[in-house]
């Protein structure tokens, strides 16, 4: 395989439900040197797998694997580490239990201290989902990550974010599995990307000649590629983001902020709907060593999804500029 496993056994999740013969799919790039001091985490997004966070991964980047030791887990539910669609009855299908990031970045934990020995992180960064785990890291384990770079996500899901969620669990709990997709697909659409985005017609930078063809040939066929099950898992993982749900702060939000030791670079996107510039600014002034990097952009939520050149400049460079202090 591409790909290594990480193998759980019967693994009691947040909720204290128990996921049976669980494992963590995870990809690395580059080499630990001797120190083990030269790792970044680069945990995926809701629907991706590490192939899709490889835009950011490459010689002369910030996350250079001939500098850098890179770490890219897996989602749980995204099909590679446990999903509803890998997993046997119980735990599959609609069966599946809730998966929380808290329970994704320990078990993340579990494979750096104990399988690989890494008792110290330079960085830690992601996009959407991926964003989420950086903050959970950054406060579950403040002693051993250094930086985090969240990219267009937030510390939690505020409550129009969880709203949006709402809209669309909803198709995904239908029996119709190709039209809750398309359906899926469609609702994205109109969040996604900002009102300029769509004003401008920037599909067309993506080959796309209609509107109707954008929806139809990006949106739904985004959707289309996903098992439905595993989907709505992720959702629910997203939907009950919080770095402070958990037993180390027992719901007090702004000490979770406020015991992020690491340096953080927080960068928002200005257009983005789903987690917004406003959220991140009052996440960052509860953090002791945050900065806030707005990425200036049209493309809203996608500007952190390596489809846009400009873009993908601007989160290099604020990695790089990160990495180096």
């Amino acid at each position: 395989m591409e790909y290594e496993i990480l193998e759980l056994g019967d693994y009691t999740l947040q909720s204290g439900a128990v996921l049976n013969n669980a494992f963590l799919a995870y990809k690395t790039y580059g080499t630990l040197n001797a120190e083990k001091n030269n790792v970044i985490l680069y945990p995926t997004a809701l629907g991706d797998t590490h192939r899709s966070n490889e835009w950011l991964i490459g010689e002369g980047m910030a996350l250079d694997p001939n500098k850098y030791f890179i770490m890219v887990p897996n989602l749980l539910g995204n099909g590679l580490s446990s999903s509803p669609s890998n997993m046997e009855i119980p735990s599959d299908k609609n069966s599946f239990p809730l998966i929380t990031i808290y329970d994704n970045v320990r078990i993340q934990h579990h494979l750096m201290m104990y399988k690989l020995g890494i008792k110290k992180i330079a960085l830690v960064t992601g996009w959407s989902l991926g964003a989420m785990q950086a903050f959970e890291w950054g406060a579950a384990y403040p002693n051993m990550v250094q930086r985090i770079a969240p990219f267009n996500g937030t510390a939690k899901t505020w409550p129009h974010t969880y709203a949006f969620f709402e809209g669309v669990k909803a198709p995904l709990e239908t029996d119709d599995t190709v039209t809750s997709l398309r359906t899926v697909g469609r609702i994205y659409a109109g969040w996604g990307l900002s009102h300029a985005f769509y004003r401008n017609s920037c599909y067309k930078e993506l080959g796309y000649d209609s509107l109707d063809e954008f929806i139809a040939g990006f949106w739904e066929q985004n959707f289309l590629a996903l098992d439905p099950c595993n989907l709505l898992a992720m959702i629910r993982t997203g939907q009950h983001a919080d770095i402070s749900n958990n037993p180390l702060y027992k719901g007090d939000f702004n000490q979770a902020l406020q015991s992020i030791k690491a340096q953080a670079c927080i960068m928002p996107g200005k257009t983005d709907l789903y987690f917004t510039h406003d959220d991140s600014m009052y996440e960052a002034d509860h953090m002791p060593n945050a900065c806030i990097h707005p990425i200036d952009s049209i493309w809203g939520h996608f500007a952190g999804r390596g489809i846009h050149q400009p873009d993908i400049s601007f989160i290099n460079d604020a990695l790089n500029n990160l990495l180096s202090n």
